[in-house]
């Protein structure tokens, strides 16, 4: 009669934690389910008792720690389950980009893509909030998106904030359709090594000669995006080039700003108060009006181009 009597509140357990199962990680609610089984046999707990103290907040209920679990009915079916959300982003061919683009998130987003551009001609839609990526791996991601472009549209919007590598990725959608919220940022820079790179003298030449030349291409790319020359692309990322969203359309990089319908909204206070300065302006930039650049006393002249022209020796 004991073990019968154990045997049903272990039961009991299962199906309570069960009805809660969509807030937890698969591996965490079973070993929640055993631990909570576990317990009740040694102390012999009724489940009145536990529903009583989940009643109070006892501790069975725990706060997900993994991606959000929505309802999801597919089609064909009469039931519903719960899926990852980004798994149902998918389903509807939307991908939201917000960890730094390495190689395992560039094999990913292009995995995708190629997928979405299987699938049919319905536009793709790509949310951006990455504080940036890798050269190459952003520039495998890029020749996805353009190779998706050839049979399906390819939306693109900034959400906060777009650096580095993937300002460029915010530009490759299909012109008409790229976009950014009111208060987007975007950040143009030329990339550096990525990583430490060490061998012979003339190995380290190669790769850096490697790494100009396919900024030199994310340059030209720009400008096809923009429809600036690329002398003034090359001149405006000599230093880190923020622009905020309204700037970016000036600038040629997005579409539109997504501003909120109504009355009361302010379109002019909005473009005042959200902007850098006009792409950093025409005067020579100081700080705090002091001349020279504070290294040996030598001023330093922003016009000189000269910075970033070194060839290492090959030979």
């Amino acid at each position: 009669m004991r073990n019968l009597l154990t045997s049903a509140t272990a039961f009991a357990a299962l199906a309570i934690s069960e009805t809660n199962a969509y807030f937890l990680p698969p591996t965490a609610s079973s070993f929640r389910v055993h631990a909570m089984a576990r317990s009740m046999k040694l102390s012999g707990t009724s489940t009145t008792s536990c529903n009583r103290r989940r009643g109070r907040g006892g501790g069975i209920v725990m706060m997900p720690n993994g991606p959000p679990q929505v309802p999801y009915k597919a089609k064909g079916t009469d039931y519903w389950q719960f899926v990852d959300i980004y798994q149902r982003l998918s389903m509807d061919r939307v991908i939201l980009v917000g960890n730094f683009i390495d190689e395992e998130v560039a094999n990913g987003l292009v995995a995708t893509l190629l997928n979405f551009k299987s699938e049919g001609r319905e536009p793709i839609k790509l949310y951006f909030n990455s504080p940036g990526g890798l050269l190459r791996p952003c520039c495998a991601v890029y020749d996805a998106m353009s190779s998706c472009k050839e049979t399906a549209p390819v939306h693109t919007m900034n959400l906060g904030l777009a650096s580095g590598m993937v300002s460029m990725l915010c530009g490759a959608g299909t012109r008409g359709r790229r976009f950014a919220l009111p208060n987007a940022r975007y950040l143009l820079q030329r990339v550096g090594m990525e990583d430490v790179f060490q061998g012979q003298a003339t190995d380290i030449g190669l790769e850096v000669t490697s790494v100009k030349k396919a900024n030199d291409r994310m340059e030209r790319e720009l400008a096809k995006m923009t429809g600036h020359l690329p002398e003034k692309i090359k001149a405006d990322m000599k230093r880190d080039f923020y622009l905020s969203s309204d700037e970016a359309v000036r600038y040629g990089l997005i579409d539109q700003v997504l501003l909120p319908s109504g009355k009361n909204y302010d379109t002019q206070a909005y473009i005042e108060q959200n902007s850098f300065g006009d792409f950093r302006g025409e005067e020579k930039q100081t700080y705090q009006d002091v001349k020279g650049s504070g290294f040996g006393a030598k001023e330093m002249d922003d016009d000189d181009d000269d910075d970033d022209d070194y060839e290492p020796p090959l030979e």
